[in-house]
Parts: C-alpha cells; sequence; structure tokens
C-alpha cells in the first residue's frame, strides 16, 4: 500500500458539500482504503480570479498505481461537473494527487510530487494538520507556510469533516 496525499478545492456552487461529496467517494473507491480528511479551509484565489475557494487535504492509503489513482480522481471530478475552459479556471471541484508515497512521477499526464504544492498555504496548512513531521523537498511545511504567510486562510467552521 502507498500513502498518498490528495489536495480538494471548489469555489463554484455548495463547495463544501462538493468537498464531503467527493472524500466520500474517494473513501469507497476501489483500491483506496484508510481516508484521514484534514479540516476544510477558506482561500482567496492564487493566480486567478472568483469565488474564494473552500480547501482541504485527504490522506489515503492504495494499491492503484499512480495514474489509475489520477484516472479515479478525475472521474469524481467529472462526476461534479468539473470543467476545463482556462487554466486555473473556477471549478465545481478539484482534485489534485500532491503526493503518492516517496515516489516522483514527470510525465505528460501527472507530475508528482505537485509542482506548485509548496507555494499553496491551502495545502500546506491542511497537509500539516495531516502529517506535521513531513518534509517537501522544498523543506519543512513550516518553514514553507512562512514564506506563504501572505495568503489568508481561515477554518471553515461548524463542519464534520470526517468523510
Amino acid at each position: 500500500m502507498i500513502k498518498a496525499y490528495i489536495g480538494l478545492g471548489a469555489n463554484l456552487g455548495d463547495a463544501l458539500v462538493s468537498l464531503q461529496q467527493a472524500a466520500s467517494e474517494l473513501s469507497a473507491t476501489p483500491g483506496i482504503t484508510g481516508l484521514r480528511l484534514s479540516r476544510f479551509y477558506r482561500s482567496a484565489p492564487v493566480d486567478a480570479s472568483g469565488p474564494d475557494y473552500i480547501n482541504a487535504v485527504a490522506e489515503i492509503h492504495t494499491r492503484l498505481p499512480a495514474t489509475d489513482l489520477l484516472a479515479a480522481l478525475q472521474v469524481i471530478e467529472n462526476h461534479h461537473g468539473r470543467l476545463r475552459p482556462y487554466r486555473n479556471a473556477p471549478r465545481t471541484l478539484d482534485l489534485d494527487l500532491l503526493l503518492y508515497g516517496e515516489r516522483v512521477i514527470n510525465t505528460p499526464e501527472l507530475t508528482v510530487p505537485h509542482p506548485r504544492m509548496h507555494e499553496r498555504a491551502f495545502v500546506l496548512r491542511p497537509l500539516q494538520e495531516l502529517a506535521p513531521a513531513l518534509q517537501l523537498h522544498q523543506g519543512t511545511l513550516s518553514m514553507l507556510l512562512q514564506a506563504c504567510s501572505d495568503q489568508i486562510l481561515s477554518v471553515v467552521p461548524d463542519q464534520d469533516h470526517k468523510a
């Protein structure tokens, strides 16, 4: 089994409900077990415009190859009406494979570790919640969070974040 981390985000429709449903769908996906979900966070779009995002990170254990896991994530996104009209467009659901064990993958379809996760507080904070000792190639999560301290995050209140 491989431990993987998935970034979840949405800023269209009922984003919180979409993320909760996506976490349940991830948990029910054959080949995925032991899903743990961070709290949900609200953040302004980075390098984009539109409504605020709701974000979280899920930790899973999987026996799916990375490309099959990516395909499963895309099925869930499509189920939630995900469109890709242009880069960084607002979205009903975004599921990003952040880490897949210790593996480094660089193909036209998939880059792992996710190439911009170390610059995104909305990924780093929930990731730190799940794996505080985790260190990325670029540094510790605390150090990386300090570098993006200008990105404001707030915890979404009154939530049941257990998938």
